[in-house]
């Protein structure tokens, strides 16, 4: 497994975050649109539990490298 180009996925039960990181070009979108998620401080960076699917959706939409993408979990 090369450690420069990981993918990880962190969910809230409802929206799925994918996190591919050799696409990544840190430019901090995820952090300012939507911090109590994306802490790249802390392990794991992406707490996908707290924040509304809506606002997550909206954040990843927002990466301009397409590192991070999204889909909806199917409900049972």
């Amino acid at each position: 497994m090369n450690p420069n180009n990981l993918t990880k996925e962190y969910t809230n039960g409802e929206v799925t975050i994918v996190w591919q990181s050799g696409k990544c070009i840190h430019s901090t979108n995820c952090v300012k649109n939507n911090p109590d998620v994306f802490r790249p401080k802390e392990k794991p960076w992406i707490i996908a539990e707290a924040s509304t699917s809506d606002k997550i959706i909206e954040t990843v939409k927002k990466c301009p490298s397409g590192a991070l993408t999204f889909y909806m979990n199917k409900k049972s």
